[in-house]
C-alpha cells in the first residue's frame, strides 16, 4: 500500500471513529409504561384506577424493596384504602396494571431495600423506569410543599404530576435541572478524563456541569470543558440522555474534540486531576472489577459508562 493510500485509510478510520455512539441505552432511560397526560387526568379521582393498582413504597433516601431475583416488591393499592391515599403518585399503566408510588416511613436500611445506584442496573426495563420516576417525583413533592409565588402551602393534583397553591391557585410542575455530560476525545485513540475533588482515589470520569440561564447545551459543553480543564472543545454533537434523579437532574450526553497538545489546567477546588487516557487502557478498566493502572471508571448505572464503552469499542474500520 502506498503512503498516500495508507494516509487515506487512516483518515477514513479516524473519521469513522469520531461518529461513535452510546453502546446501548442508559440504564435509567428505559421507561416503558404509559404516563401520558390522558392517563394522568383519567386516573385523578377515579377509584377504579386505584383498586387495580400496585403500589411501590420508597423511603426518604430513595430506596425500595427488591427481591432476591432483582424484582421490585409491590403492594396491592387496596391495602391502603379504597381510594388514592394522600401522597400517592401515578407512575403509569402497562398491561392493564396501574402503578403508583408512595413515600414510606419504614427504615429502608433493612435487608432487601436498595437504591437506584445499586439496583437500577439489575432491574428490567419497566421496573428500572418505574423506580427512576418514583424517586424523582417523590423527591420533588418533598421539596415543593410551599408555593414559589406567595409562600402558601401546596396540594397534590393531577395524580401527583403537579401541585396547586392553596393561596393564589398557582400550579407547579416537577422540576428537571439539565446538566451536560461530555466525552472529550482527540479524534483518534485518546479520551480526556478527570477526577473531581472528593472522589475516591483512582476514580475518573468524563466532564459534566449544569446548564446556566440563557445558555444552550452546546455552549454549556464548551464553557464547562474550558472551566474544568482549561482546553477548548469543538465538534460538539449529541449522544443521548438519562434521567438522574439525585435529586432531579437530566444528564444530556455529548461528544467533543479537543487538542491533546494543549496544557491541561484542572479547576482548583473542583478537579483534582485530569489526563488523556489511551483507548486500550479504557477498555481494560471497563472490563475490570477494580482499578487498572490507577484508573477506575464510573459504574454501569451511569450514562458516563455507556459513553465510555461506546467510544472504546466503536469500530474504526
Amino acid at each position: 500500500m502506498t503512503s498516500q493510500a495508507q494516509a487515506g485509510s487512516a483518515d477514513g478510520a479516524a473519521a469513522a471513529f469520531t461518529q461513535f455512539q452510546l453502546d446501548t441505552d442508559p440504564l435509567l432511560s428505559r421507561a416503558t409504561v404509559d404516563r401520558t397526560e390522558i392517563v394522568r387526568d383519567a386516573s385523578e379521582g377515579d377509584t377504579t384506577w386505584w383498586s387495580h393498582g400496585r403500589v411501590l413504597l420508597v423511603d426518604a433516601r430513595g430506596r425500595a424493596e427488591v427481591t432476591g431475583d432483582d424484582r421490585l416488591v409491590y403492594h396491592s393499592a387496596t391495602e391502603f384504602g379504597d381510594r388514592p391515599v394522600p401522597g400517592a403518585i401515578l407512575l403509569g399503566v402497562q398491561d392493564r396494571v396501574v402503578y403508583w408510588a408512595l413515600r414510606t416511613e419504614r427504615d429502608g436500611r433493612q435487608e432487601g431495600w436498595r437504591d437506584l445506584r445499586t439496583a437500577g442496573g439489575l432491574l428490567g426495563d419497566t421496573e428500572a423506569g418505574l423506580l427512576t420516576t418514583a424517586v424523582g417525583l417523590l423527591a420533588w413533592h418533598d421539596r415543593a410543599r410551599y408555593c414559589a409565588v406567595c409562600g402558601a402551602s401546596t396540594t397534590r393534583i393531577r395524580a401527583g404530576w403537579a401541585r396547586r397553591c392553596t393561596g393564589c391557585d398557582h400550579e407547579e410542575y416537577p422540576r428537571t435541572d439539565p446538566s451536560m455530560i461530555c466525552l472529550v476525545h482527540d479524534g483518534t485513540d485518546h479520551v480526556l478524563l478527570a477526577r473531581q475533588t472528593g472522589w475516591p482515589a483512582e476514580r475518573y470520569s468524563v466532564l459534566a456541569g449544569f446548564v446556566e440561564v440563557g445558555e444552550s447545551l452546546e455552549a454549556c459543553v464548551r464553557r464547562e470543558v474550558f472551566e474544568e480543564v482549561g482546553v477548548g472543545a469543538s465538534d460538539v454533537r449529541y449522544l443521548g440522555s438519562q434521567p438522574w434523579p439525585f435529586p432531579r437532574s437530566l444528564m444530556v450526553g455529548f461528544a467533543a474534540i479537543a487538542d491533546p497538545s494543549e496544557p491541561l489546567r484542572p479547576a482548583a477546588g473542583e478537579i483534582d486531576d485530569a489526563r488523556w487516557v489511551r483507548r486500550d487502557h479504557v477498555r481494560a478498566a471497563l472490563d475490570a472489577d477494580g482499578p487498572v493502572q490507577g484508573l477506575r471508571l464510573p459504574p454501569g448505572i451511569s450514562i458516563a459508562y455507556r459513553m465510555l464503552r461506546g467510544w472504546a469499542t466503536w469500530p474504526t474500520e
